[in-house]
């Protein structure tokens, strides 16, 4: 068989995230890409912040855009986090399909606003707190329901960029 990596980057099934790899690129990514079923049968993605707790995804938007109206249409959504921008070595992915439901009310709201705002605004979390409590805020709540993909390109040798370089398990 040839190596992923070195003779090919067709045959991946060795190079998925492990568990532990799993939790570390969600506790230390912010930023997610959505992807739902969007007007006229297209499916449709936005890039969003996320707060992950005990294997649910916590989001936020406000009424009235593409992402909201559509999860008001339909629940089903999928959500892809990447370790792009992080200082997360080599090159991850995560493919999760899930189920969202929006919130509306004054209690999530105010478990959600302070968890998401020490994630995202360490330096002053009160003040994005204060920005996002606005009328039209809508929480977004997204059960998994299936891992449909993952990727670990420091299990491949030369990082799966071809080379000699041994993988890392």
């Amino acid at each position: 068989m040839a190596q992923a990596g070195v003779e090919n980057n067709e045959v991946l099934a060795d190079v998925k995230l492990s568990e532990a790899d799993q939790h570390e690129l969600l506790s230390t990514q912010s930023e997610c890409t959505v992807v739902f079923a969007g007007t006229n049968g297209w499916p449709s993605g936005v890039v969003m912040s996320f707060l992950e707790d005990e294997g649910i995804f916590w989001l936020t938007s406000v009424e009235g855009r593409a992402q909201t109206r559509a999860c008001d249409a339909d629940e089903r959504v999928s959500i892809i986090v990447s370790n792009a921008g992080t200082a997360l070595e080599g090159r991850r992915m995560l493919a999760i399909r899930g189920r969202a439901t929006l919130h509306r009310d004054a209690e999530t709201k105010a478990w959600f606003y302070p968890r998401f705002a020490a994630k995202l605004a360490p330096g002053d979390p009160d003040a994005f707190v204060k920005l996002m409590d606005s009328p039209k805020r809508v929480i977004f709540e997204v059960k998994p329901v299936a891992i449909t993909a993952s990727h670990d390109s420091r299990k491949m040798a030369g990082d799966g960029r071809g080379g000699p370089k041994k993988a890392t398990a």
